[in-house]
């Protein structure tokens, strides 16, 4: 069954294991299970996981297995990531137009009272 890369990448360790694929194009599983003060059967249950959401692949060579990143599930979630940045940026963009003209119609309306005052 997969796993949703968001309840994948909620955890820290997970994240982790992550950054390091990116700054190792591959590692080996003792590589990986080195980087932590966990037993390996933890960090392999984590490796599981980020397998199952498609995150990470496995090649097996020899004794090792190898481990990678899987960059085109990456780049679908930063693309996501950024529509919806866009949308919200939008969304703030209209929302400070509506202040800032809030603002300036407050400012008329005190100017006007100021005026208008024997």
């Amino acid at each position: 069954m997969p796993v949703d890369i968001f309840s994948a990448l909620a955890d820290p360790t997970r994240r982790k294991i992550i950054e390091l694929l990116a700054e190792h194009e591959e590692c080996p599983a003792s590589f990986i299970h080195a980087q932590f003060p966990v037993s390996p059967q933890a960090i392999s249950q984590h490796l599981k996981i980020l397998l199952k959401a498609n995150l990470i692949s496995v090649e097996k060579k020899a004794q090792q297995r190898i481990y990678r990143l899987t960059p085109m599930v990456l780049f679908k979630l930063d693309e996501w990531s950024n529509h919806v940045k866009q949308r919200w940026n939008r969304r703030m963009d209209a929302l400070d137009a509506v202040l800032k003209n809030e603002m300036e119609n407050m400012l008329k309306n005190h100017e006007k009272e100021i005026d208008d005052e024997p």
